[in-house]
């Protein structure tokens, strides 16, 4: 089964497909910070090309043939966190250049069987949803049906991270018996229940359960000598700024017995900068760390004490589901950036294993049988 890896980034749907049986042929993203990392971990590869560059000057004749085409597409435009300009911006528009290079491959015969997209769970209500059915109509004109779920990161690391998933078949796929409502909730019913789409439900089974605490487990123990972890007076700024709700929290992990381990974002609320400390033992969605407002702290606390510091790459890349990652000799920002802008690898490698494989190997699909001719 091969694959080519559109908006590749470092590499994690890589190493996702690849535990599923994939052979990643061919790949291409326009950041060079980001192939560089890729690069560090895959080395060069007989029989696979990475091409840097933007996917607008990438034509059906530079890609191999593949039968599942993947794209991750930028999420700038369609996140909560952003401007919501939906398909029509910039960044997360440059799905249409996928879909452009999918139609030049059909056009040359060689048009995969499979598509898979992937993004932010807010493409489901971009526009009040007419983005995500778009998306699913450009897919349609190429003749795939689609399917849409979605998967929080949740079920397979200690990282509350949800998206969406497109999978589109050329092939016609078995309907599912019923809906699988921790895949395919009841906000994504009105792309099923719209008549000019085609669309369909594949019968998967049930992923891994949400995980509720994990990351104390995975937290790196950083020595308390450790430069990384914050002076005196950053600590008060921190404590300074919580709220009496936040304040009680953090009072109750001091005094608990045992040390243990939290995240904590820097939010500004009413225009005023405050930290706010998760409840639960997950750390809250990586984001790229293009400035401090976007990087997790980590606060150690218990037995009468407090640390605090900023997450480790390390930790990053744990949290993505790729502790073996290489990232040695490489700038912490740079992996934070690469591993904030990427997806969970056990996500996709679920997702391929019970989808996407079995998708190619027949074993979702039916055959349409010629209808009978009158004696």
């Amino acid at each position: 089964m091969r694959a080519a890896e559109f908006f590749a980034g470092i590499g994690l749907v890589r190493l996702g497909l690849q535990g599923a049986g994939f052979d990643v042929v061919w790949s291409n993203d326009w950041e060079p910070a980001k192939h560089e990392m890729y690069a560090a971990q895959f080395g060069a590869a007989e029989g696979h090309a990475y091409v840097v560059g933007d996917i607008g000057a990438v034509s059906g004749d530079d890609v191999p043939d593949h039968d599942l085409a993947w794209a991750s597409f930028p999420c700038t435009d369609l996140s909560l966190a952003g401007w919501r300009r939906g398909l029509a911006g910039e960044q997360s528009g440059t799905f249409y250049a996928w879909t452009r290079i999918l139609g030049e491959l059909g056009e040359l015969g060689r048009m995969p069987r499979v598509v898979a997209a992937e993004n932010v769970v807010g493409l489901a209500t971009s526009h009040g949803g007419d983005d995500l059915r778009a998306a699913i109509s450009d897919l349609n004109d190429l003749g795939y049906s689609v399917d849409v779920l979605t998967l929080d990161a949740r079920r397979f690391v200690p990282q509350s991270r949800p998206r969406l998933f497109l999978v589109g078949s050329l092939d016609p796929v078995v309907p599912a018996a019923e809906a699988n409502p921790w895949l395919r909730p009841d906000w994504l019913n009105f792309v099923f229940d719209d008549s000019s789409l085609v669309t369909h439900q594949a019968q998967l089974p049930d992923p891994p359960p949400l995980m509720t605490s994990g990351f104390s487990e995975l937290a790196d123990r950083l020595g308390p000598g450790d430069d990384r972890w914050w002076d005196d007076r950053r600590v008060s700024a921190f404590v300074g700024s919580l709220s009496d709700l936040q304040a009680d929290r953090l009072r109750q992990l001091r005094e608990q017995r045992g040390v243990s381990y939290r995240t904590a974002y820097r939010r500004t609320r009413h225009g005023v900068a405050t930290w706010e400390i998760r409840a639960d033992d997950i750390a809250g969605c990586l984001r790229t760390a293009r400035g401090g407002s976007s990087k997790q702290a980590v606060v150690r606390a218990g037995n009468g004490t407090l640390m605090l510091r900023w997450m480790t790459p390390h930790e990053y890349a744990v949290l993505m589901g790729a502790p073996d990652y290489r990232i040695d000799g490489l700038r912490p920002n740079q992996v934070m950036f690469g591993c904030g802008d990427a997806v969970v690898v056990p996500v996709i490698q679920w997702l391929a294993t019970n989808y996407l494989a079995p998708l190619l190997t027949g074993k979702l699909t039916m055959c349409i049988e010629p209808a009978a001719t009158g004696s």
